[in-house]
């Protein structure tokens, strides 16, 4: 049990010492102040932009940035459909898989460019080469650049900078951050032994019988795997993503897909600190975040470290819990790695979470509902603050004090904005594509478990789309064959058009709705006169005021959705408890 905690204790260690480092590092890329890769890259930069027709760097308004992202967006997304649909034909198809169903294609694009990477499909099956490396491994890029310039156009608007320019920051965010890292994670993946070859499978004879012989998938997986939990993607190159030996072989691997994921969205609360001119509000917001991760981390591994009390009776003795687990990790780094790739808004699993004990449940889904801690790639340092927003709203009346935020005051506009984000755009995106699913549990959900596990089933898959996270419970219906089990004449599975369109309304809800208000609540930030500092002027970079917003995630945030916790993994614990499970 002590090796486990140690090693989760030394792998935050390394995440908290390299936070300030790149947090100060992407400060100085966002306000364009010297690095030690300008002689490289500003060449370079200078070419794309004068390409894309950005060569001024003009600022823009909140819709400008808005339009730019979706117009953007949606060329890449026509980009990965015809890629999608046209593999059959194109080059690097080493197995020769046909083309997808259309509405397979639909999701998975929209999931990709969306950040989310929810996958309907096992990828060593149902996608080429070209597929992979094209039309998900250049958007894996161009999504988390996305969201990384709205996380900075949010911290400027907030510091009363204007936004900047879309075009310009999503630039900077691939050739200055993700490009140089991935470069870096990439050689040291494969120096781990995480294959990256154009090659077909290995075809071997099996152990049971020579005759046998059987195909081992392989493919272009290390520099896939770096952009994949560095951006906060998290879709995988083989089915059981991080799970499978070729994308995450042992513990070295598993220690940098972890730092990896959680590096960006904890530097980006220092990046704040460092455009507000106040570390220490920047601190006491870590520490607040970093708090809840830990105290949701310790329910976790308590929960898999104890194991399931039905089969601990069976034994006569208390087991960790192993079941959907790689032994290799074990009970720890399975527990420290789901609760930080929900956490984070990643997505990429090393165990099954359908497979957890009801507590791995409830975080994981507390996890996707609050979206904060530490959040997804920019958006979510955006969504932290629109809380820190609403906790001034909140003191402000309590104290009967004009609201004010670094020096601007706080309005019915930023109020409504903020409200609007996190009390109603989200629960909308996951409830009704729930509710529909769950009052026809035969025709559309395919849950393959009932009662209160199959429950958070449904809620999980929805709330996993509508957060950008990607990750699932299992258990549901939601592949299609595949085009290589339907060449074969394998055995089929159920459709799943239900779940690839009613996922895609949770996708881009998710995802577009509140990059348009944080934009637009950024912006109206940027242009409010500041106010002096006076001796009635609330103080936000306190341990009281920090604590009246954690008060504020977990009232407005947490209570939310707490009648579904309550449906779903709360009433399963009791279950088990019971002794029926």
């Amino acid at each position: 049990m002590l090796q486990g905690w140690i090693q989760i204790a030394l792998t935050l260690l390394i995440v908290v010492a390299l936070t300030p480092f790149f947090g100060r590092y992407m400060a100085r890329v966002y306000q364009e102040q010297r690095t030690f890769l300008d002689p490289i890259l500003n060449p370079t930069e200078r070419i794309l932009y004068s390409l894309v027709g950005v060569a001024t760097k003009e600022n823009m308004t909140g819709w400008q940035y808005a339009r730019a992202i979706l117009y953007s967006n949606i060329v890449m997304g026509l980009l990965i459909f015809f890629i999608l649909m046209s593999q059959g034909w194109l080059p690097l198809n080493p197995t020769k898989i046909g083309a997808p169903t259309w509405d397979t294609a639909l999701h998975t694009t929209i999931s990709f460019i969306t950040n989310t990477n929810q996958q309907h499909y096992s990828g060593e099956t149902y996608l080429s080469y070209a597929s992979q490396m094209w039309g998900l491994g250049y958007h894996m890029f161009t999504s988390a650049a996305t969201g990384l310039a709205v996380g900075i156009a949010f911290i400027r608007g907030l510091t009363g900078r204007s936004l900047g320019n879309f075009y310009v920051d999503l630039i900077r965010s691939i050739t200055r951050i993700l490009l140089p890292i991935c470069i870096v994670g990439g050689i040291a993946l494969m120096a781990a032994g995480v294959p990256e070859t154009l090659a077909g499978p290995v075809v071997f004879p099996t152990l049971e019988d020579s005759n046998i012989s059987q195909a081992i998938a392989r493919g272009p997986v290390a520099h896939f795997e770096i952009i994949k939990q560095l951006g906060e993607n998290g879709g995988g190159f083989f089915a059981i993503n991080s799970a499978h030996p070729f994308e995450n072989p042992n513990g070295f691997s598993n220690l940098i897909q972890v730092v990896a994921m959680l590096s960006i969205p904890t530097a980006l609360i220092y990046t704040y600190g460092l455009f507000a001119n106040n570390t220490k509000q920047a601190w006491l917001v870590y520490g607040m975040v970093g708090i809840i991760y830990l105290v949701f981390i310790i329910i976790t591994a308590i929960g898999e470290y104890n194991g399931n009390p039905a089969v601990n009776t069976l034994l006569g003795s208390t087991q960790p819990n192993l079941e959907g687990k790689e032994v290799r990790f074990g009970w720890a780094q399975s527990a420290l790695f789901a609760v930080s790739t929900t956490g984070t808004m990643c997505g990429a699993v090393n165990s099954m979470h359908d497979s957890f004990m009801p507590n791995g449940g409830f975080v994981t889904l507390s996890n996707m509902f609050l979206q904060i801690i530490w959040g997804g790639q920019g958006t979510g340092t955006a969504y932290l603050f629109a809380y820190l927003i609403l906790a001034v709203f909140v003191t402000g009346l309590m104290v009967g004090r004009t609201p004010e935020f670094l020096g601007r005051k706080i309005e019915k506009r930023e109020v409504v904005l903020a409200s609007f984000l996190i009390l109603l755009v989200h629960p909308i995106a996951i409830m009704i594509p729930a509710g529909i699913a769950l009052a026809f549990p035969d025709q559309l959900a395919g849950i393959s478990n009932p009662g209160f596990h199959g429950f958070a089933q449904v809620i999980y898959e929805y709330a996993s789309a509508a957060a950008n996270n990607g990750s699932g419970f299992e258990g549901l219906g939601d592949s299609q064959p595949s085009p290589l089990a339907i060449a074969t004449g394998a055995k089929t599975t159920a459709t799943a058009l239900w779940w690839n369109l009613s996922a895609c309304f949770s996708l881009l809800a998710g995802r577009y709705i509140p990059i348009i208000g944080l934009l637009l609540l950024a912006d109206s930030m940027s242009r409010k006169q500041q106010v002096p500092f006076t001796a009635g002027t609330l103080r936000t970079d306190t341990g009281l005021f920090t604590g009246v917003t954690a008060g504020v995630i977990l009232i407005l945030g947490a209570l939310t959705f707490f009648p579904v916790l309550a449906f779903g993994p709360i009433g399963e614990a009791f279950w088990i408890a019971k002794g029926i499970g």
